[in-house]
């Protein structure tokens, strides 16, 4: 018998979870033609670098992975996409070893380009389609947790965001597909299904019946009844009293929401473009500690941005003391060509910016621990991802990690009397029967 030897592909994924699910769907459509996925540190003869472009940090951070896979196999492919690819030139791309260049749309060509130019070493990109690129949900590597991207594009234009430039117009996943993966999803044996998108607030305006968020979830958590539900970030307006009475009656949806907010100060709010106060913030969070007690609220929060003062920061500092985050990404405001922030007035320093997301994260660490302590001495759900440590790790539906002493539980959902803060999460002890 004539063994086949396989091509290999690697992949590498920058950013939001809209990249991580299309570098899962990737995985599966290279699967699909006959590819064995390796890790990215591996030769390969193919490399999908799916890039990200929303700080200067994550545009070197491209840089580096396209240069090291050229390094690592100068033969191989090396395919770049994603929303680095939208914001500079093609040529640039090139220069730091990329092979094929595609967008933010239709990656699902990547697979056939990629063989395209295996084959006679160039590729011809067709005319992007202006669809929704419907890619399959879920990964190869495991059967825990699975991204459903339901929406691409964003039309808010935050006067300090590039993406609505890179990702385009809106564009939203039906509904009787986006149930139809969710069911198929629950049968392949996932145990969480994240709904995820660039803006998954403005879901359904595009199409002709204008499906809402909320058909949106009722059709996964109807299609998927045994399987735990999280959604990706909303903006908070979406939070309204009907909106959250409806979701709190879908038993499988996770009790933690991530409300974007940016700023605890409504000048910098002002000037960043959004449309929302601190005030309609609180009120979003009050709705869903109402309908959904206990539950795990997190946030972003950029500081640094144009024109602010300490006084200003000093407002956000006293926000997040205020709603009380179970959890505050902080990141330094990060200027970018293309949007309106990138020629504000007083532009802060690097050194001012680091200072103040130090003191903001200070502030959200605390926050996180006095939330931390509200769960201890519950019993939490537990859904086991990974073994670490002499430690098998999980996260609750609370999107808390979960510390258990054992081994072998990886896929399992198990009760959890949640003990102590430890390391990033909580220590447990799993309930007997």
């Amino acid at each position: 018998m004539v063994s086949v030897i396989k091509m290999k592909a690697a992949f590498y994924t920058l950013g939001c979870k809209t990249n991580q699910f299309e570098t899962q769907a990737l995985e599966r459509l290279f699967s699909a033609r006959g590819y064995l996925t390796v890790p990215f540190e591996e030769k390969a003869d193919v490399y999908v670098i799916n890039t990200c472009s929303v700080t200067a940090v994550a545009d070197k951070k491209s840089r580096a992975a396209i240069r090291a896979a050229k390094k690592r196999a100068p033969g191989a492919c090396i395919a770049v996409c994603g929303c680095y690819s939208e914001q500079v030139a093609e040529n640039e791309i090139k220069a730091c070893g990329a092979d094929i260049v595609i967008g933010s749309a239709d990656k699902s060509r990547l697979p056939g380009l990629a063989e395209e130019y295996l084959k006679t070493r160039s590729y011809t990109l067709p005319a992007p389609s202006g669809a929704f690129d419907f890619m399959p949900a879920g990964g190869l590597s495991t059967r825990t947790r699975a991204l459903l991207k339901v929406q691409d594009g964003c039309r808010n234009f935050c006067t300090y965001c590039i993406i609505p430039f890179l990702r385009g117009e809106l564009k939203s996943l039906p509904l009787s597909v986006a149930a139809g993966e969710s069911a198929r999803l629950e049968r392949e044996g996932y145990r969480e299904i994240v709904i995820t998108g660039i803006e998954i607030s403005s879901y359904g305006l595009d199409l002709e019946d204008k499906p809402t968020l909320s058909d949106l979830l009722d059709a996964v958590c109807t299609a998927a009844p045994d399987t735990r539900v999280r959604l990706g970030s909303l903006e908070p307006r979406t939070v309204t009293e009907e909106w959250a009475k409806k979701a709190a009656s879908y038993k499988n949806l996770c009790p933690h929401f991530h409300l974007s907010l940016q700023s605890g100060c409504d000048k910098i709010l002002r000037a960043m473009g959004r449309r929302y106060d601190t005030e309609r913030f609180l009120l979003s969070c009050e709705i869903l500690r109402k309908y959904f007690p206990g539950c795990a609220i997190t946030t972003d929060i950029i500081v640094g941005f144009p024109g602010e003062t300490e006084e200003d920061l000093v407002a956000t500092l006293d926000f997040i003391s205020r709603f009380k985050p179970a959890q505050a990404h902080i990141f330094p405001y990060s200027r970018r060509k293309g949007t309106r922030a990138y020629s504000m007035p007083a532009q802060l320093t690097a050194a001012q910016k680091a200072e103040r997301a130090e003191r903001a994260a200070a502030a959200a660490k605390k926050t996180r621990e006095e939330y931390l302590k509200t769960l201890s001495g519950k019993t939490l759900s537990v859904l086991f991802e990974q073994e670490k440590e002499g430690f098998c790790v999980g996260h609750c539906r609370e999107y808390i990690p979960v510390y258990v002493k054992g081994k072998g539980l990886k896929n399992e959902i198990l009760s959890v009397t949640a003990q102590e803060p430890f390391k990033d999460g909580l220590f447990g002890i799993i309930k007997e029967n």
